[in-house]
């Protein structure tokens, strides 16, 4: 028993370690632990290591240098002690096993356990366990350290793309007369709309509140900190504009149509890699495996052996290989974006929202009046729990009480429906299907029965996967039109609002005379928005409200500068004409992108056609045209080594094969139609639906 202790207390530390992250109180016990022993050796390294000092504040990573530090050399200790331990039951583990080779390999080639002297054994158990630890602790030290590297890089990413709204953003308040100090502020109270760039304005922010900095010294401060080139080159342009006393306006106008022309390069730049990409799927994923197909086939029916592998190919590495080359594309598309994607919606739902502490003060200067009554704060601490529990069941009392809502705000909950009656669709249809032949479910753990009820078993899982991605595809494309039909009408709305606004009227009346015309898409929002200004609603909040019902991320933006800069002006004329060009140049960026890739849907839509045309001719033309072992040897008298060893049972499993690699090419096929051509992966479940139900179909038919 106290031989395997030491194996037990290193699973401990590896299940607590893994629960910190979890737990936030035992997060600060371990930090606490940290810091008293190894504070005073992070302090001491702090100097020579400033490059790991400036990634923990690139990646806004709450905790300094030297608790960021301690907890690292607390976590490499433990990984040491760990990768030791393991590393000791390892070793025994190994020449043990050496005990159990052949005698004449272990004679000629590798020692035994007894061949060995008590000192050797003890330096093999030893140096095994000594490289496992020091391998494990280096693991975990480079581990800590490369964290905050990669959480840099992802904000550099997020920054750079964020950058043109936000200095779209800023020009546009800029215009409106409002203080420079007052835009970042407002910037920064609104990074759940403008992303990192609004969050590293944050910074500056806090510095000129918090530490009294001025704004060119907190700029610069920010600068030096950010993980951004194009971020920190911005900044220094700007600080050299407000100590030379320039227009920021003019400077920032300037930055606007320079990131407005680098966007386009680079949307040219994207489509010239998505089009490499496209051709290297289409050769990789489609020629190659109809090409690995019939050579493994021919191979497979002259001398056998090759069914295996072409299971494995069909099943693991196809559809593993594919989901690889869809998150590659998701990575990218999302990097050039600019996130002007399509996020997905938060669903709405009525909330009681947190109050601050409102602690009276007694008459006689100030003692809280609470903090003698223990009764009361006993009680508001109970009311403050319920009040979280009520806040943390909102969702789901609203997705219980709007279903509809909820689903059309985010199909993806659909699934939380449909994916539960697929699989109950399934154990039914199987249950009945081995109940007809006398059958438990334990058959299908035998692989010689499981072949044999495959072809019966397979029609469940088919049909329960189109029923999945087609009740998916179509709320998917019918929420997807409606936010285009939302977001085509927006430039036009707010070029009427400014035309208005320019002719001398004032917003609200503005606001009447748009719901007046045609809007299309925002016909709708824009006449709820009137009805709430006419019933006496102040323009912002009918404005608020109005962007709660749309949730997309262009109206989100459109709204925050509208009442942002009616707080500062009443000509917004100037205002809402930066915020047409800017959801123009969107749109026309989006649209433009969407012409050329649909010739890459094209393509992906006609190389699955040839796949399929290929594998039919194999499964209807190639495979029957081969003699089985009884043809063969009525025909050439005997059987020549493994050329006439096909049987109809092996015909019968390669056609089953064929079909199935047609459906997972299919599926595959699909979703990355939907990812290339509009950068999303939820929009390819219409394409999967439609080459899925065209291979079934076929084959259907060909049976």
């Amino acid at each position: 028993m106290f031989e395997y202790l030491p194996l037990v207390v290193g699973g401990v530390l590896v299940v607590c370690l893994a629960c910190v992250p979890l737990n936030s109180g035992l997060e600060r016990v371990v930090r606490r632990l940290a810091i008293a022993l190894f504070d005073s050796l992070a302090r001491s390294r702090a100097s020579a290591n400033r490059g790991h000092a400036q990634s923990l504040r690139a990646a806004h990573i709450s905790r300094p240098y030297a608790a960021y530090a301690a907890v690292t050399y607390l976590y490499t200790g433990i990984a040491v002690v760990v990768g030791s331990i393991f590393g000791l039951y390892l070793g025994v583990a190994g020449l043990l096993l050496l005990d159990l080779l052949p005698p004449h390999v272990s004679r000629v080639a590798i020692p035994t356990t007894s061949s060995l002297a008590p000192i050797e054994l003890f330096a093999v158990v030893a140096g095994a366990s000594a490289i496992i630890g020091l391998l494990a602790g280096v693991a975990a030290y480079e581990y800590r350290w490369l964290l905050p590297q990669y959480k840099a890089g992802e904000r550099e990413r997020f920054i750079e793309n964020t950058l043109q709204r936000n200095v779209a953003f800023m020009f546009a308040l800029s215009r409106s007369g409002m203080g420079f100090t007052k835009i970042l502020r407002i910037l920064s109270q609104n990074q759940h709309v403008y992303g990192e760039s609004a969050a590293e304005f944050g910074v500056t922010v806090r510095d000129i509140d918090l530490f009294g900095a001025d704004v060119i010294n907190a700029l610069r401060r920010t600068g030096r900190r950010t993980p951004s080139e194009d971020f920190q080159e911005f900044v220094e342009n700007l600080t050299s504009v407000l100590q030379s006393g320039q227009s920021v306006s003019v400077f920032l106008r300037n930055e606007y149509d320079q990131y407005k022309e680098e966007a386009e390069s680079e949307q040219e730049r994207f489509l010239e890699l998505l089009s490499t990409l496209a051709e290297g799927y289409v050769t990789v994923f489609v020629a190659g495996p109809l090409f690995l197909i019939t050579i493994l086939v021919v191979i497979g029916l002259v001398s056998g052996g090759t069914l295996g592998f072409l299971r494995a190919f069909a099943y693991a590495i196809l559809p593993l290989g594919t989901l690889g080359f869809i998150v590659y594309l998701d990575t990218i598309t999302s990097d050039t974006q600019g996130g002007d994607g399509e996020h997905e919606a938060e669903v709405r739902y009525d909330y009681v929202t947190q109050t601050p502490d409102e602690v009276s003060t007694a008459a006689d200067g100030g003692t809280p009046s609470r903090a003698l009554d223990t009764d009361a704060v006993a009680t508001d601490e109970r009311n403050r729990a319920r009040l979280r529990a009520y806040n943390d069941l909102a969702p789901a009392r609203y997705a219980l009480t709007h279903p509809l809502e909820t689903i059309t705000e985010r199909p993806v909950w659909l699934l939380v429906v449909t994916a539960p009656l697929a699989v109950l669709s399934i154990a039914v249809r199987w249950g009945l299907t081995l109940s007809e032949r006398g059958l438990s479910i334990l058959a299908l753990v035998r692989p010689e029965r499981l072949e044999l009820l495959l072809p019966t078993l397979d029609d469940p899982v088919i049909q329960a996967l189109l029923f999945l991605i087609g009740t998916f595809a179509v709320v998917w494309e019918i929420r997807k039109r409606r936010l285009e039909a939302v977001e085509r009408a927006v430039p036009d709305f707010l070029d009427r609002l400014a035309s208005t606004n320019e002719a001398g009227m004032p917003i609200v009346a503005s606001i009447e005379r748009v719901a007046r015309g045609d809007l299309g898409g925002l016909n709708e929002e824009v006449d709820r928005t009137w009805t709430d200004v006419r019933w006496g609603a102040p323009v912002e909040a009918a404005l608020t409200r109005f962007e709660e019902r749309v949730r997309t991320p262009m109206i989100t933006r459109v709204v925050t500068l509208t009442t942002n800069a009616m707080s500062a002006t009443s000509d917004l004329a100037p205002v809402l004409r930066i915020a047409a060009d800017e959801a123009q140049s969107t749109r026309r960026l989006k649209q433009k992108r969407r012409n050329e890739l649909v010739t890459y849907l094209v393509v992906i839509y006609l190389a699955f056609f040839v796949f399929i045309a290929i594998i039919v001719a194999l499964d209807t033309i190639f495979v029957p045209a081969i003699p089985t072992a009884d043809q063969f040897a009525g025909a050439a008298g005997q059987s020549i080594g493994n050329i006439g060893q096909l049987t109809e049972a092996k015909k019968a499993a390669y056609s089953l094969l064929f079909f199935h690699t047609a459906l997972v090419q299919a599926v595959c096929s699909g979703f990355v139609a939907g990812q290339m051509s509009e950068t999303d992966i939820r929009s390819g479940a219409k394409h999967a639906f439609i080459m899925l139900t065209i291979a079934y179909g076929i084959f259907l038919f060909l049976a």
